[in-house]
């Protein structure tokens, strides 16, 4: 298998690439990976969009949310 690893700016993994062949693979083997999101995560995306719309200027970009994120650990 040829994945590839993701890392941040810190040189930590932060994901992985599988190609689509082999997630097809593991798809096919293991027949019990849910790969649905559920209702309560869909609705908390649509929430969170709404308020989005409502108030654009709230938002925080990916930089910033990660540097609050990282001082409360």
């Amino acid at each position: 298998m040829s994945l590839q690893y993701i890392t941040d700016d810190k040189g930590q993994t932060t994901g992985v690439f599988i190609p689509i062949q082999e997630w097809n693979n593991i798809k096919s083997r293991y027949k019990d990976i849910d790969l649905e999101i559920p209702d309560w995560h869909k609705e908390i995306i649509d929430q969170r969009i709404k308020d989005y719309k409502k108030n654009p200027d709230q938002a925080v970009d990916f930089d910033q949310a990660m540097d609050e994120i990282e001082k409360d650990l």
